[in-house]
């Protein structure tokens, strides 16, 4: 099962407000202003600023 679309088209970064984009996998949610990602686990997106990793560490993390 995948993230509703719905919940996606309104979930915004919570550092810059700006839009966010599922990476490939639906593991995770991209901001490109910010370059980090908020993790998804178990179809629920972690929507915490402490919690997000940073893009250039995104792939190593996995």
């Amino acid at each position: 099962m995948s993230l509703n679309k719905e919940l996606l088209d309104i979930l915004a970064c919570p550092q810059c407000k700006g839009e966010l984009e599922l990476k490939p996998g639906e593991d995770g949610l991209a901001c490109a202003k910010c370059k980090i990602v908020y993790p998804v686990q178990d179809e629920i997106p972690i929507m915490l600023v402490d919690e997000a990793i940073p893009e250039k560490d995104w792939t190593s993390s996995k």
